[in-house]
Order: C-alpha cells, then structure tokens, then sequence
C-alpha cells in the first residue's frame, strides 16, 4: 500500500507544481488557457507547435520557467511509474491485486476531480498567485514583458492561429477596443513589427499581437473561433464591456462624492 500512495503523492505534487508554473507564466504575458497548455506540454514532455514554442524560447523567464518544468517533469514520471511497478510486486495473489486496482481507480478519480475543479482551481490560483507576490520578483523582472498591471488589466501577447476570430481580419473590423481590448503592437512571422497599427492592418495567421486590456476579455478572444457563434461571443463581448464601463464610472463618481 506504501506503494500506492507514493504514486499519489507524486501524482499530487506534479499536479501542483503544474499549477504554479501556469501562474507564474501567466504574469509574463500569457494567456490563461496559453500557459496551461504550456506549462502541462513541458512536464510532460510532450512538446508543443513552433509557433507556440517560440513565445517561450524568445523569453528569458518563460524559457527558465519551462526548463524547471521539464527538469522535474522528467524526475516525476520516473518516480511515478516506478511506485506504479512497485504496487503490483508481490501482490499476495489475485485477490490482492484485485484491491490495489479499485484503490488506484479511486484515488485516479479523486486526484482527477481535484485537477478538474473550478472551486479547487480558483483558490488554489489564489494562493498561488499571492506565494509568487510576495516570495518572488516575477512581477519586476524584464519590464517589457512582464508588466502586470493594477487590478484585472494586463498587458498579453496572443499568438493567432488559423481558425481563431482574429485571422483574417482588419484591425477595423474587428473593433477589439470596444471589447476593452487595445492592440499595441503585430508581430508578423517573419520578425516584422508594427508598432501601433491602424485600422487597415490585417491580422493573419501565426502573427502575435500585442494587447492591453482585462484578463478575462483577453482569455475570452484567446478562445473564440472564426465562425458565426464567434461574431455572436464579439457582440456580447461588447455589451460585457459596456456594463463594466458603466460601473467604473459609477465607482469613481462615488469616490469623488466621498472626498473632503
């Protein structure tokens, strides 16, 4: 049984260190759902596409963050298939084995429902989130990139890919900035930048685009897909920002009463 459970507590652990590593990446610039999948593909080795890649070799902590990943990622697995060879040696008989598996059904189940759970997720980000403030320099190092700034806004860079909203395109049909979104800067393939581009700029696949703006709309545009539901997901987007306009302007108006 001993066995058992060292395969989850490395399981356990894995799962955590996946976690950190996804918040600290996305304080350099990344997109949530962008450094998840980046932060899983280099624990587990799987790798990922070159565009992508490139977002993080190109930048010195997301490279450092990566290459931590990758280092333990790989330390992990051996432990955990080696518990897992562990559990099934000398298992007394069938009846034996027959209790390890339901008790490694269970306990894949539970650890699953832990990694799955927005509840779970959403504090233990918030813990996470605080560790890096206070214990790191995450948020001070490399001022280009890495800027975080007050509240939900943030400067990101977002890789386009093909069947994303953006592909395609202008700059002006988009009308990102009523979303509360604002483009600052296109990266094109070939190592071009455009520095604040106007509205005739087309965006088009495998260009990244330099956006400043809440988190949520960011992770928003990051998922949405070039396609009817995805004009629809723009015109909400659209009301969602006019609602949170109104309600800024609503707090400053009161903060302004409340002065002497």
């Amino acid at each position: 049984m001993l066995s058992i459970l060292s395969l989850f507590v490395v399981i356990f652990i894995s799962i955590i260190i996946t976690r950190v590593a996804t918040i600290a990446l996305t304080h350099t610039g990344l997109t949530r759902e962008t450094a998840k999948f980046q932060a899983r593909s280099a624990f587990s080795g799987a790798g990922f596409t070159t565009n992508e890649s490139e977002l993080v070799v190109n930048h010195p902590v997301r490279r450092k963050i990566v290459l931590f990943l990758i280092l333990i990622g790989n330390a992990g697995i051996v432990a955990a298939i080696s518990s897992l060879m562990l559990t099934f040696i000398g298992d007394g008989g069938s009846g034996g084995t027959a209790i390890k598996i339901i008790l490694l059904v269970v306990g894949f189940v539970a650890l699953w429902s832990f990694a799955t759970s927005h509840w779970v997720d959403r504090r233990l980000s918030l813990m996470i989130d605080k560790f890096l403030k206070r214990y790191t320099e995450l948020n001070i190092v490399d001022y280009d990139s890495l800027l975080h700034l007050a509240g939900e806004y943030r400067l990101v860079e977002l890789g386009i890919k093909p069947n994303d909203w953006l592909a395609g395109q202008k700059l002006s049909q988009a009308r990102l900035r009523d979303e509360g979104i604002n483009i600052l800067g296109v990266k094109r393939p070939d190592g071009t930048y455009l520095g604040n581009p106007d509205g005739e700029t087309r965006l088009e696949a495998n260009d990244s685009v330099i956006l400043y703006g809440r988190v949520g709309s960011i992770e928003a545009l990051d998922k949405r897909w070039k396609s009817y539901w995805g004009d629809i997901e723009h015109r909400e987007a659209v009301a969602e920002q006019r609602e949170v306009e109104e309600k800024e302007t609503k707090l400053n108006q009161e903060k302004q009463q409340r002065k002497p």
